[in-house]
């Protein structure tokens, strides 16, 4: 089987393919202080705990720290395994019309090929982590660029630190936009805020591109707000790890 590994700010998403069949997934912890052995022996656990053998590795980071210690872990732990981590100059298929190509991370660009791949262009990837982030994908496939916004737990961080009165609470779907206590009105501030940003840059984007064949959600948190957001079309968590088993086979 097939390996993917998305290692994002806050968490670290995996799952195994069969093919293009997605047969398990984990989600873990980001720690960028994890040594290659550490992260080695999760791995492991992990993939001793669902029986798996695996025969290729693919992955990205969006954290350098995470991403040297995930290429220590791979050369020492799985020598015979192919692996392949993308970032510049591996072939992805994705041409990247922006300013400076080396900016963009790998997660954006392989987010990219699946969403083409899967929905067509032009699309919109919103993708709810540490940030939300908005790719824009053109009718050829290329990644036009896009918009980042603080995310939602980042957001909920900020206010309890620097407002006296309030406090860190569970993001949740509030029972009413006007909150009756504190607790409520974080949250209805949270759910509808958001989706409101949402919408409104994508509607923007889309004002812009003209048409859009398909608005994916994807991300961690995505599944807190995407019932309100009425610009969404789709709603696909693993797109990132699709989008790395297609560069796998790409590069295979």
């Amino acid at each position: 089987m097939l390996l993917c590994i998305d290692i994002g700010n806050t968490n670290t998403v995996l799952a195994t393919f069969e093919g293009e069949k997605l047969v398990h997934s984990w989600r873990i912890k980001t720690d960028a202080r994890s040594t290659a052995d550490e992260l080695g022996l999760k791995l492991r656990g992990l993939l001793a705990g669902d029986a798996v053998e695996i025969t290729g590795v693919a992955a990205c980071s969006t954290v350098p720290a995470a991403l040297r210690s995930l290429r220590t872990m791979l050369a020492r732990y799985y020598t015979d395994i192919p692996s392949l981590i993308v970032e510049p100059g591996v072939k992805t298929g994705v041409q990247l019309a922006i300013d400076n190509p080396k900016e963009v991370g790998a997660d954006r660009v392989v987010n990219t090929l699946a969403s083409y791949t899967l929905y067509g262009g032009p699309s919109i990837v919103v993708d709810f982590g540490t940030t939300t982030n908005f790719d824009v994908i053109s009718g050829r496939g290329e990644f036009l660029g896009g918009a980042f916004a603080p995310g939602i737990e980042i957001s909920f961080d900020a206010l309890a630190a620097r407002a006296a009165q309030l406090r860190k609470v569970e993001p949740a779907v509030p029972r009413s936009v006007i909150g009756k206590n504190t607790v409520e009105c974080l949250q209805a501030g949270m759910y509808f805020g958001f989706a409101g940003q949402v919408d409104r840059i994508v509607e923007r984007m889309v004002e812009e591109l003209g048409e859009v064949r398909a608005v994916i959600a994807t991300g961690g948190l995505a599944p807190l707000v995407i019932g309100e957001c009425r610009t969404i079309t789709h709603h696909e968590p693993m797109i990132t790890l699709i989008g790395l088993r297609m560069v796998y086979d790409r590069n295979r």
